[in-house]
């Protein structure tokens, strides 16, 4: 028997009320499925309504129409199997390291135990900044920081990670760098991703398969299967099918169907 999906749209809608009052739709009969440790990276145009799909999993925004749900069970708020790393990573500048990572423990429970810092200092481990514990946040790089919200966001070892737009505010080569540290990551601790990014290159590199959205209001144009095999590395980058697959994504995304333009209008 196959099991559910982790995660399932079924012709979901949302709408928002804006200051005038007027109605706007950011999404329309969004329909797809993830499932348990599968990669899955959302392109499309500015304000398709990527990051309100991360929302709506995320117990954040509740949808308006259709059916949403995570193991199975509709989202109706927060649930502690998700984590969250947004683009800009939102740590405590009062804190070092350690305590911005050990800060859901404490949010959570008003304590952090011993145990609960050798998991952090464990998963800063993972990321790589073992060694900067102690360190206050604004003696960390741009990348440093964004590896401190990761380390955060695994630190209930949620089954699921939402990621919205994570390495957008690096500069490329750090980009570059934090894309395969996440693929470690991954490979090492595997979760279910959900990964929002206007990358192309950046999905085709991480996904397992990626969801390309129509211009607002957002509705999933296509689902691809991303061919490179794993593990990724820099040769994936020269692979025939990368360049392949991110041509066609391109076309994809600048390429305006007809019935997308009478919605637009």
């Amino acid at each position: 028997m196959t099991p559910p999906p982790v995660i399932s749209f079924r012709d979901v809608r949302q709408d928002f009320t804006l200051d005038n009052g007027t109605r706007l739709l950011a999404l329309q009969d969004v329909t797809f499925e993830i499932g348990r440790h599968e990669f899955v990276a959302v392109l499309g145009p500015s304000g398709c309504g990527k990051s309100t799909l991360l929302r709506e999993i995320a117990g954040l925004v509740p949808i308006t129409g259709g059916d949403l749900r995570v193991y199975d069970r509709k989202v109706t708020e927060p649930r502690d199997d998700i984590g969250i790393v947004f683009q800009k990573p939102t740590l405590l500048p009062w804190f070092d390291v350690l305590n911005n990572v050990t800060f859901p423990f404490r949010h959570k429970h008003g304590r952090v135990t011993e145990v609960q810092r050798k998991t952090a200092r464990e998963l800063l481990e993972l990321v790589g900044l073992e060694s900067f514990a102690s360190a206050r946040i604004e003696q960390l790089s741009g990348g440093m920081q964004q590896r401190v919200a990761i380390a955060r966001a695994l630190l209930l070892d949620p089954d699921i990670l939402l990621m919205d737009e994570p390495f957008s505010a690096l500069d490329s080569l750090t980009r570059d760098e934090m894309s395969f540290e996440l693929l470690r990551i991954w490979t090492e601790r595997p979760k279910t991703v959900l990964f929002i990014t206007h990358s192309i290159p950046e999905a085709v590199l991480l996904a397992d398969r990626i969801i390309v959205m129509s211009p607002r209001p957002g509705t999933v144009r296509e689902i691809l299967t991303v061919p490179l095999p794993r593990p990724r590395t820099l040769a994936s980058l020269s692979d025939p099918a990368f360049s392949s697959l991110s041509n066609q994504i391109r076309s994809q995304l600048f390429t305006r169907r007809p019935t997308e333009a009478a919605t637009a209008q």
